[in-house]
């Protein structure tokens, strides 16, 4: 695994956590204590994950034209922890729609 692929790995799992920990309803001293996690790591890596407050919405997305020829879908991350998985010829409006729904706020 290379470099790059490693930092991936460990950025997919801090989002993954942090989203967690935001559904669990709980303090993150109590949160990082059940998940093993140490406190100070987990406020640094909910500080990088954010620009000015707010969570990074939107990130580079490449793909393979090969993998696009399969039909294989691009499985989005959002930061509430929701995944979305959009196939190739997904219809752009009805994308559109979705995507805005999943920003209003519950």
């Amino acid at each position: 695994m290379t470099n790059q692929e490693r930092q991936a790995e460990r950025r997919k799992f801090w989002i993954e956590l942090i989203a967690r920990h935001k559904r669990s309803g709980k303090t993150v001293e109590a949160f990082c204590r059940e998940n093993r996690v140490n406190e100070p790591s987990f406020y640094a890596w909910r500080k990088r994950l954010t620009q000015n407050g707010q969570p990074i919405g939107f990130a580079l997305v490449e793909t393979s034209a090969l993998r696009q020829q399969r039909g294989e879908p691009v499985e989005l991350m959002l930061s509430s922890g929701d995944r979305l998985h959009i196939r190739p010829g997904v219809d752009a409006a009805t994308l559109r729609l979705v995507l805005s729904i999943l920003r209003e706020p519950r």
